[in-house]
């Protein structure tokens, strides 16, 4: 699964006025956030710390995660000649989820707020504090995903397959 960014309104204006002075490793990856390319593929251009980098300018809110993709990039690459308008969606949709009461929401959102800080340990702390701000499962979502990317980079893939199961359960298909 490749996850896909885009800056923020802070990350815009950060571009533009520079107001937050980021570093220039910082800024630089921040400029590479396009909204097209996978993590995988920013990575490669973020000579050092690219997760440690990825996840700081998502936890200050420069970036964000608009979605998480299926395709390898092996298999997006010839989309590149097709214009943009009449590309098929390189993000699907989120599943829709069942609606699930308040009480089962919020119990699912302590629970996935528990085990990534139980797992991560201080690192989790600022997605942590915005998971425990979402109002809906559709808010949640991205959150636990990214989550579990985090988990993945700090645990491996088992570890980021259990969280994701236990917090997405089968909205994650």
């Amino acid at each position: 699964m490749a996850t896909i960014y885009r800056k923020t309104a802070k990350g815009h204006l950060e571009i533009d006025t520079r107001s937050h002075r980021l570093s220039p490793q910082l800024r630089s990856a921040l400029i590479m956030i396009d909204g097209r390319r996978s993590d995988d593929e920013v990575r490669k251009l973020i000579p050092q710390q690219a997760d440690q980098t990825l996840q700081w300018l998502v936890e200050q809110g420069f970036i964000e995660v608009i979605g998480v993709t299926q395709d390898a990039p092996a298999a997006r690459a010839p989309q590149a000649a097709v214009p943009p308008a009449a590309r098929p969606a390189e993000v699907p949709p989120p599943a829709a989820a069942p609606a699930q009461p308040p009480r089962e929401f919020a119990a699912t959102r302590a629970m996935a707020v528990r085990l990534f800080t139980d797992m991560v340990g201080p690192m989790a702390e600022a997605l942590a504090m915005k998971m425990e701000r979402a109002r809906s499962p559709d808010e949640l979502r991205p959150l636990v995903q990214t989550a579990q990317r985090i988990i993945g980079n700090a645990r491996g893939g088992q570890a980021a397959a259990d969280y994701g199961t236990r917090c997405l359960g089968s909205a994650q298909h």
